[in-house]
């Protein structure tokens, strides 16, 4: 079922992010993630495309099983990194022979090594280009998303001029948003209603990454330019030293989160969950048993 078919029914949407393991222990780990996970029944979940597109294959075979095996909706991520324009309707026209129909068009990182995103030659060099692409090739058989940054993407020269590229993205054809991870809240709000403004007004859907590392989170947000706020850092570093402590306390933030996000009308949830069941399983329990989906 494609994504915006879901958001236009108004069901209250739940989704998990994965990414496409390098090594054979980590697929095995990822199966048996997505085998607890599944059973919480969510909207769909998506597969990234890897750093510099580097697990391109993967990420439609693992989507493809998802969706073959475990019978729940899938979305692919495509970026622009190191494509022609043919090599990436290839991988689309490859996913939809595979039934998946629902795509996160992205820019993308930059490739390891280099610190500045190169277009390639015969590719696109912007999301948009890419979503206007896509949605003149295929039109309705697919249906695409895009990537937002509430508290501005980095490369972004101010807020502003993100929100210009973001508008951009949303009318060459992105019908919702997912965020990039956030702490806080009024964040979320605020940029919501920024984006509305402008002249968005496709879903915007939260991305919320529970905290399960101190020193794994400090680098996320410094590479994409998240902010954790002042009281919850200071938590964290208090405990530190502790690894299950880090972790409790970053379920109780993000539970937290997600109830004020539903509550204050969000279209959904989107957590990033970096392989791992424990913590995604912990939040949507919680959630639930508020009798909140």
């Amino acid at each position: 079922m494609l994504i915006r078919d879901k958001l236009n029914s108004g069901e209250l949407l739940f989704s998990f992010e994965f990414f496409p393991p390098k090594t054979q222990v980590g697929e095995e780990n990822l199966w048996s993630v997505l085998k607890e996970l599944v059973e919480l029944r969510p909207s769909y979940v998506s597969v990234t495309y890897g750093a510099g597109g580097s697990t391109r294959n993967k990420t439609v075979d693992i989507s493809h099983r998802i969706q073959s095996e475990l019978k729940i909706d899938a979305m692919t991520h495509l970026t622009c990194v190191g494509s022609t324009r043919d090599e990436l309707a290839e991988m689309v026209d490859s996913s939809m022979a595979n039934g998946l129909h629902n795509v996160l068009a992205l820019r993308g990182d930059p490739p390891k090594g280099q610190k500045i995103f190169a277009k390639a030659e015969g590719g696109f060099g912007y999301a948009d280009e890419l979503t206007a692409f896509l949605k003149n090739r295929y039109g309705d058989r697919v249906c695409l998303g895009g990537a937002c940054y509430p508290e501005g993407h980095i490369e972004a020269p101010s807020l502003e001029k993100d929100l210009d590229f973001l508008k951009r993205k949303v009318d060459a054809g992105a019908e919702f948003l997912i965020t990039q991870l956030f702490f806080d809240n009024r964040v979320y709000f605020d940029f919501v209603d920024r984006a509305r403004g402008a002249g968005i007004h496709v879903p915007i859907i939260p991305g919320i990454m529970p905290v399960q590392n101190f020193e794994q989170i400090k680098r996320f947000t410094a590479m994409c330019g998240a902010s954790i706020p002042s009281d919850l850092y200071a938590a964290l570093e208090k405990r530190a030293d502790s690894p299950e402590r880090v972790q409790e306390l970053g379920v109780v933030h993000a539970t937290i989160q997600s109830l004020g996000l539903i509550q204050g009308g969000a279209p959904g949830i989107h957590f990033y969950t970096l392989n791992r069941s424990a913590a995604t399983r912990d939040i949507l329990g919680a959630i639930r048993v508020n009798g909140r989906i």
